[in-house]
């Protein structure tokens, strides 16, 4: 690696700005190359005092400004899982737009814009917002990523269920907000083998004019825990071939 980069993450529903530290470190034990931005949106982590968001274009809106705000010219690249790689799309997009395009857009979690993912709820009618609190617990023992002693302390599952509803809401209203928006940026794009709809994850290369690049990793839908080397060496060759 020949530059210096800045590197963006957003966080998966319920997610705040620690969401990532553990890949963090793990950059940090084989770089010093990059400047680290866990970017959070509102009502949780360091803006806890802030109202939530239930609008996809305003969670979107809200990450431009943070990026804008922090940008030093430095190459950079946006990394988003899950709720993140959905409003990383668009942002992506956004960042085109204004002339200061990213150099890679990493989606881990998600199958891109347009594929339902979520076999337990098909046929369902309800959304996962509006599932009653024990359907609920089930639904994210069934993701995986929420300690279970979140789910059976009713203090703080209260706590932690509005942000979580909040967030589903904001990924399932509009859910074909984004399925006509093509980036320029290239992508990697990784799923954990035991997710819903790992098998269409080659539906990111529409997404892109690029280089879409994806693979399927062993694990969950939280897989990014257990694979952290793997993914920031998959981050590093990319760039190594980018010649930046």
């Amino acid at each position: 690696m020949k530059s210096h980069f800045q590197f963006f993450f957003l966080h998966f529903a319920g997610g705040n700005c620690y969401s990532f530290d553990f890949l963090i470190k793990e950059f940090h034990s084989s770089t010093d190359k990059f400047d680290f931005f866990p970017l959070e949106l509102p009502g949780r982590g360091n803006r806890f005092d802030e109202p939530l968001l239930e609008d996809k274009g305003e969670a979107i809106d809200d990450y431009l400004n943070q990026i804008k705000s922090k940008r030093n010219g430095q190459p950079y690249i946006i990394y988003g899982h899950s709720m993140g790689a959905t409003l990383g799309l668009s942002l992506v997009k956004k960042m085109e737009e204004i002339k200061d395009a990213p150099i890679l857009f990493v989606a881990t979690g998600n199958p891109g814009p347009g594929v339902k993912s979520n076999k337990a709820l098909e046929g369902h009618k309800r959304k996962r917002h509006l599932l009653n609190d024990e359907e609920f617990k089930e639904e994210l023992r069934t993701l995986g990523g929420v300690p279970e002693v979140i789910l059976t302390n009713n203090e703080t599952f209260s706590f932690f269920s509005k942000i979580l509803r909040s967030d589903f809401k904001l990924l399932e209203e509009e859910e074909d907000y984004q399925n006509d928006v093509v980036i320029n940026t290239p992508i990697i794009a990784l799923m954990g083998d035991e997710e819903n709809a790992s098998d269409q994850i080659t539906n990111w290369r529409k997404f892109t004019t690029s280089h879409a690049k994806y693979q399927v990793l062993r694990g969950n839908h939280f897989f990014i825990y257990t694979n952290a080397r793997l993914i920031v060496s998959m981050i590093f060759k990319k760039i190594s071939i980018l010649d930046i």
